[in-house]
């Protein structure tokens, strides 16, 4: 397979007929370099609020659903909203970004989150949370697609560095909530409604970087759909990106990867509390899950785009997430913290996903068209499994069953990553005649 760079830079330069040169101004270097440096900063704010709405639920979602009177059923079904929403209104991201462009769109989406984040502990009903919820995980749906969009157009020789610089921010922010929502609950007077509303700021942080792009129609604000495919001046062939077996089983992969780490996020500190874990440091254990993916997250993208194959990668994952199932079912207090960070391996199915997203394409047109497909299709894959674990829980008094279900699932996760990791891109596969 040819170099992170040799696939990059070829995908994305355009030829353009010999012309004299231009004098560059004094401030084209420093205006370029501010917006780069600015689209950085704002890449990792954004990255760093795609988690906190799920993770600082998942710390308190035992006095949340006291407070509300859910039973374990609706909070299953709580469990499973991110993936319905991620599925539901990440697949309109590339239409938003091309009739108002990306930087807007993401801008808005961090507008979303904070307002859904302020509001949703107070509404004061089930119904009202749920739909609060729906309107934050609407912000980090349209993100989550966009992001690897941005990082193709604006670091095409870095999407592996910038990829794992994204996900070790992604990773920060989904720890840090796990870990300190609890103890700033206490501090707070143990109201869990501030709680988790502390989260509404650090979204209202990330709107800023993201305002100068609003308007603009190049850079992060442009469409993905205006970057040529190839070298010249032709716009690419259109992508049927339903004939492409290597999309499928992309979608495939992060489906069921999105479903271990949604069931790890909303049910593992309760996991562990019905195991007699105190809930202080069930909310570590999680937290310890999520910060392994800080470290692993800028590592495995490097990695993954220096090989050929990306199957051996997903083959260690899996195994690391079947050891960590197996300690849960069988001693989840005697070997907490080994659980923790053995399933905290296999939740770095995630960064890896996104890195192949922007592997199999070769320009912005087929990232976009392929992180819309993979991400909505296996989100729409995920949302029973949340779901289905609070059914489990419910009905059968226990963990062993849902359990089970995690184990049976890393399966069919590891086979579709394998196939995904093949080195093809969807355009060879999947371009209209």
């Amino acid at each position: 397979m040819a170099s992170e760079e040799t696939r990059t830079l070829t995908s994305t330069t355009v030829r353009a007929p010999a012309a004299p040169p231009l004098r560059k101004t004094p401030g084209d270097g420093a205006g370029r370099g501010w917006r780069t440096r600015l689209i950085v900063v704002g890449i990792v704010l954004a990255a760093l609020n795609l988690r906190p709405a799920i993770t600082s639920l998942g710390a308190l979602l035992e006095e949340v659903r006291d407070g509300l009177g859910m039973s374990g059923s609706v909070a299953g079904l709580l469990t499973s909203v991110p993936a319905l929403c991620f599925a539901v209104f990440g697949v309109t991201a590339p239409r938003l970004a091309r009739r108002f462009g990306a930087g807007a769109v993401v801008c808005a989406g961090m507008i979303a989150i904070g307002a859904g984040l302020l509001i949703r502990p107070y509404t004061g009903g089930t119904a009202a949370f749920l739909a609060t919820t729906a309107l934050a995980l609407m912000g980090i749906a349209v993100s989550n697609v966009l992001m690897p969009v941005i990082v193709k157009r604006w670091f095409p020789d870095r999407v592996g560095s910038m990829t794992g610089l994204y996900s070790m921010a992604l990773a920060l922010g989904t720890a840090s909530a796990a870990a300190v929502t609890v103890p700033l609950t206490g501090a707070l007077g143990g109201n869990w409604q501030s709680g988790l509303a502390l989260w509404a700021a650090l979204a209202a942080a990330a709107v800023l970087p993201w305002i100068p792009f609003v308007r603009e129609r190049g850079g992060a604000g442009a469409s993905a759909e205006r970057t040529p495919a190839r070298d010249g001046d032709a716009p690419a062939p259109p992508l049927r990106i339903t004939r492409s077996g290597t999309a499928w089983a992309l979608a495939l992969f992060f489906g069921l990867q999105a479903t271990a780490a949604y069931i790890t996020m909303g049910w593992m500190p309760q996991i562990f509390r019905d195991a007699g874990v105190p809930a202080g440091t069930a909310g570590l254990l999680l937290a310890v899950t999520m910060v392994m993916g800080v470290p692993l997250a800028f590592v495995i993208p490097r990695l993954a785009t220096r090989l050929p194959h990306q199957g051996p990668i997903v083959l260690a994952l899996g195994l690391s997430g079947l050891a960590g199932y197996a300690g849960l079912y069988f001693a989840p207090a005697a070997g907490a913290w080994a659980w923790a960070l053995l399933l905290g391996v296999a939740n770095c199915a995630f960064p890896l996903a996104l890195t192949m997203v922007g592997m199999r394409a070769r320009t912005s047109v087929g990232v976009a068209q392929l992180s819309a497909f993979a991400q909505s299709t296996g989100y729409l894959i995920s949302i029973p499994g949340p779901l289905l674990v609070g059914v489990l829980y419910q009905h059968s008094g226990g963990w062993d069953l849902p359990i089970a279900l995690m184990a049976c699932l890393m399966i069919p996760q590891t086979l579709a990553g394998i196939l995904a990791g093949r080195d093809r891109t969807v355009e060879e596969e999947a371009t209209a005649p």
